[in-house]
């Protein structure tokens, strides 16, 4: 089973793409610990980011168990910034 999430984060203290680059640097290099693949998906806004990350699972339940291990990391360590997860298995 292949997990896609994307994750969208409001980001009003960036004032500038290269603020807002270097939280995103933080949450990728933090994501990378799952092993799962992440790439910045963001557009030129400052303000807002869109990081998508993939991952491989056995099956549903084990994606799900994951997918609430990185929320509890993300909840830990960016609680400063108001996100939320999209997900999709296939």
């Amino acid at each position: 089973m292949i997990c896609l999430c994307t994750l969208h984060f409001d980001l009003p203290q960036a004032h500038s793409l290269k603020g807002r680059r270097s939280i995103m640097n933080r949450v990728k290099e933090k994501l990378k610990t799952f092993n799962v693949s992440v790439m910045d998906v963001s557009g030129e806004y400052a303000k807002e980011a869109d990081i998508a990350f993939v991952f491989l699972s056995p099956d549903a339940r084990s994606a799900a168990q994951y997918r609430e291990k990185i929320e509890k990391m993300l909840e830990r360590n960016f609680s400063e910034f108001l996100w939320e997860m999209e997900y999709e298995e296939l």
